[in-house]
């Protein structure tokens, strides 16, 4: 433990055995405000990105025990939240994001990418895998969780809560195409070694990029209560990046804690939707207790506010629509857990005062 200031940090170093027959070098360096910085590299037989030498990260330490711990605190935020629309096509979905009156989403059961004209009402649907459909069987769906958008792409995520869940596809926006496709399960074994997840309690179920940092928010189940912020800095996923993980005890709803199920970066904040959802496992379904919205600073990453929006609705998609000086507008999709091929999309404004 070094101190610095009043604030405690605990130093932990995890080495994660990817692959076999390779070389692992480790400096260990300690800057000015006391957290220490890991590099690690290694020269790996194979490897799941597309370099043919070396796979190097950068590990930041993160702080531990209650200062780690970030607890939220309730706001008297007036809101309101209504459906906006009701689409028929789409079924279980689980992530979105609006652009110039077009609405892309994505469903965990399905290996397409929706787009959705919010004046004419049309719908069309874009490939992300081989032999693609929208309603697939649980134990073999691809559990496309996350979208995020930079640029002129969209990038989509599996959730890694099993083995056939670590894609990540990026998607041309101009080309209206997927443009390429990356096996993740390297970088969710370190996040899950660096963070001390546990495999079965590991399920990202939101992402969000803004060129410099990637923020992922893995969903805590009720044994684990881990709800972890995991911070990648780097340009891409495929080239060198630092590491930080935080973790967060959300609020309960009706006596069950809540849990990330979407987050996205607005200016200097982290908003982000959590749900409290009867069941123990990052696989099974649970009973739907209802949904809170809060907001994280990033500069500290605390939470700022939390907020209860539902009772009955788990809600699991979180995209701007509109914003001014006085309020922030959302559009928010629900995730009913059923097999029926029909999506609701509700907004929810947000007083900033």
């Amino acid at each position: 433990i070094y101190r610095f200031h009043r604030i405690s940090f605990l130093i932990k170093v995890n080495i994660v055995f990817l692959c076999s027959n390779f070389q692992l070098y480790i400096a260990i360096d300690f800057c000015e405000n006391a957290i220490l910085f890991v590099t690690a590299g290694a020269s790996f037989s194979r490897s799941a990105f597309p370099i043919k030498k070396a796979f190097h990260c950068n590990l930041f330490s993160f702080q531990s025990g209650l200062s780690s711990l970030h607890s939220t605190s309730s706001s008297m935020k007036k809101f309101t939240l209504e459906l906006v629309f009701h689409i028929i096509g789409i079924g279980s979905a689980s992530g979105l994001f609006y652009q110039n009156d077009l609405l892309y989403l994505i469903g965990d059961s399905s290996s397409y990418l929706y787009e959705y004209n919010v004046k004419n009402s049309n719908l069309a649907k874009y490939p992300l895998l081989q032999n693609p459909a929208d309603n697939i069987e649980k134990i073999s769906k691809p559990d496309f969780e996350s979208i995020t958008h930079y640029q002129d792409s969209l990038y989509i995520f599996g959730s890694g809560s099993t083995s056939n869940r670590n894609r990540m596809i990026e998607f041309s926006l101009p080309q209206k195409e997927k443009i390429q496709t990356n096996n993740m399960v390297d970088i969710y074994a370190i996040m899950q070694s660096f963070a001390s997840i546990k495999k079965t309690d590991f399920n990202l179920e939101g992402a969000s990029y803004d060129g410099e940092f990637w923020y992922f928010f893995n969903r805590g189940t009720n044994d684990s209560n881990k709800n972890t912020v995991l911070t990648l800095k780097a340009k891409k996923l495929d080239q060198e990046f630092a590491l930080m993980s935080n973790d967060y005890k959300l609020p309960k709803l009706k006596g069950v804690r809540t849990s990330f199920t979407d987050g996205l970066i607005v200016g200097d904040k982290l908003y982000f939707l959590a749900a409290a959802e009867n069941t123990k496992s990052t696989y099974d379904d649970g009973e739907i207790l209802g949904s809170i919205i809060g907001s994280i600073d990033i500069e500290s990453m605390k939470v700022d506010f939390t907020k209860t929006i539902s009772t009955t609705n788990k809600f699991e998609g979180l995209t701007v629509y509109k914003q001014n000086g006085k309020q922030i507008t959302f559009l928010l999709c629900e995730d009913k857990d059923n097999n029926e091929n029909e999506s609701d999309v509700f907004k929810l404004t947000l007083d900033l005062k």
